[in-house]
């Protein structure tokens, strides 16, 4: 590709995972808000961010035009189950280490494994190690990622803590498939048809496992508000402007962009309900942007 149109095609990737990553970060106070006004349990929260993420997609799609110009293809069907299913296992296994572990925790481990995961694959794929500059941007990124997120308080060891770094791992891993896969693309599907039917299809998935949690709503002004909100600018919006990315950008710096989640949560936590980062949550903070400032400026 020539370097006067690879420029712009990199640029826009880089807006758009700095868009996806950003809007992941408002999804964990949105998530909340949901959680506490709809008396929620995080598994059914997670059923509904997939549910209402892939049907407001979906409505944006027809009103742009875009459900009549796609081809069910063998190959889109296949994607789009992938898709589903990978989108509903990342939920499943976070949300299982959250309940087994921490929030903080879980987030560490799950955020962090994804870009060693996909480095890992990558470096396998092409037959050679990462850069000396990738693998520095990666250390730097889950320290500062553990500087940031890590809280002993509440974690008890045993099986418990053993099954819940598992479920984070896994929880890792499946996003780090999921990064690789839509990476290729596939013939009359664009990035916002994966997003808007891939939601859709893992929020079908997830549903029996949260309905035993209770997933009544309450139809109250307030509560619907919160929940379009979480459904389709953190998740629709965020995980189309991420799919968007992938077929341009490198697929460490893809992953390196989910850092940006935690990241953009914790100084709206510190701006919005008057959290303290503290002295070593603002270095973790430095060391996350600096990471991602490698990851973006390199070709």
């Amino acid at each position: 590709m020539p370097s006067s149109v690879a420029a712009p095609a990199r640029g826009r990737a880089t807006f758009s995972l700095l868009l996806a990553g950003i809007l992941w970060g408002t999804g964990g106070i949105s998530g909340s808000l949901l959680a506490a006004r709809a008396q929620l349990q995080p598994l059914p929260v997670a059923a509904y961010r997939l549910l209402l993420g892939g049907g407001c997609t979906v409505v944006f799609l027809w009103f742009r035009g875009g459900l009549r110009s796609m081809v069910w293809t063998k190959a889109v069907v296949l994607r789009l189950i992938t898709a589903g299913a990978l989108l509903a296992q990342f939920q499943a296994c976070y949300f299982g280490a959250v309940t087994l572990t921490s929030v903080s925790l879980a987030t560490m481990i799950t955020i962090g494994s994804v870009p060693v995961f996909v480095a890992s694959v990558t470096a396998l794929r092409q037959r050679r190690l990462p850069s000396p500059a990738t693998g520095l941007a990666m250390l730097a990124a889950v320290f500062g990622l553990a500087l940031l997120t890590w809280s002993p308080e509440g974690i008890t060891g045993g099986w418990r803590l053993a099954c819940g770094v598992a479920l984070a791992v896994a929880a890792g891993a499946g996003f780090g498939v999921l990064t690789l896969v839509n990476r290729t693309a596939v013939p009359g599907l664009d990035a916002f048809a994966t997003t808007a039917f891939g939601l859709l299809i893992g929020g079908v998935l997830l549903t029996p496992l949260a309905w035993w949690s209770g997933m009544a709503l309450p139809l109250r002004p307030d509560v619907i508000a919160v929940a379009l909100y979480f459904g389709f600018v953190p998740t629709g919006l965020a995980y189309g402007a991420y799919f968007l990315a992938l077929r341009t950008a490198a697929p460490v710096v893809a992953a390196l962009s989910a850092l940006l989640e935690p990241l953009t949560a914790a100084v709206l936590s510190a701006i919005l309900l008057h959290d303290r980062l503290g002295a070593t949550g603002w270095t973790g903070a430095a060391l996350l942007v600096a990471a991602l400032g490698v990851g973006y400026t390199r070709r």
